[in-house]
């Protein structure tokens, strides 16, 4: 393929990233007529980023997944810099969320890329009870002695690494915590906190119930956007754990609703 082509492509598909970032799902026609190209060119370039996880196809609209983890199997397509940037940044925010977790607290960890730092920089010497739901986060707890983890099964679905069943949520909700920290992969003023699967959001509202401390933790590239499935309003949480780059914009609305902040 001649240089400028593989140019071309890449900014097509670093487009057709933006677009269903900022609005989570989209069909392929109207991709095509966003982007002015041809349905079948539209089709390749899905396949290729479902093929990395970038989307999921559901009954013909493309559905960004923000989990993805970027398998560099075509050389034409890389974004690898962009997903360490943003690693990196989780990284930060779990750390931070994992130092304000106390001695012989009671805590629930959601699903997510972000929250499985908090489980991985939960202090070895603090004795806790930790809720969860997702196998990698399961996996980081038991490696910590003073830990008692406690787990919500039910069925296992591989795109979140969760388990989610009626049982699970009624466990959840016979249980009170100090704090529930809450992941998210759209974050609105007026449309609230959302996710990409719809499975997640009985779980997500059990937790914001059982807990006193509602915290949401999101790198800033979900502040604005919007995902189908509605977890829960704004003004439902209490703490927001974010990275430094968050706008100005974002900075006042959230400090205006009395949500406390921290940017890291």
């Amino acid at each position: 393929m001649e240089a400028n082509s593989v140019g071309k492509k890449n900014d097509r598909l670093n487009r057709l990233i933006g677009i269903l970032k900022i609005r989570g799902a989209v069909s392929i026609r109207e991709l095509a007529q966003t982007l002015e190209v041809s349905e079948m060119t539209i089709r390749r370039d899905m396949k290729l980023l479902q093929q990395n996880k970038v989307v999921e196809n559901v009954d013909g609209v493309m559905v960004y997944n923000p989990a993805h983890t970027l398998v560099e199997t075509d050389k034409e397509y890389s974004l690898a810099l962009e997903e360490e940037r943003r690693n990196a940044e989780k990284a930060a925010i779990g750390a931070f969320a994992a130092s304000l977790v106390a001695q012989d607290d009671m805590i629930i960890i959601d699903t997510g890329t972000t929250t499985v730092h908090i489980a991985r920089n939960l202090p070895t010497n603090l004795h806790l009870s930790v809720l969860c739901y997702n196998i990698n986060i399961l996996m980081e707890l038991r490696r910590k002695p003073n830990i008692q983890p406690l787990f919500a099964g039910g069925y296992y679905h591989a795109n979140a690494q969760m388990f989610e069943s009626k049982e699970g949520v009624e466990f959840i909700s016979g249980i009170r915590v100090q704090k529930a920290f809450v992941s998210a992969a759209g974050v609105h003023c007026q449309l609230g906190v959302t996710c990409i699967n719809n499975y997640e959001i009985e779980t997500k509202r059990a937790i914001l119930r059982s807990s006193l401390e509602k915290i949401l933790v999101a790198d800033s590239s979900k502040f604005g956007r919007v995902c189908a499935a509605y977890c829960c309003d704004m003004n439902d949480i209490d703490t927001i754990i974010t990275n430094k780059d968050l706008s100005p914009e974002w900075i006042d609305q959230i400090r205006s609703k009395g949500i406390k902040l921290y940017l890291v």
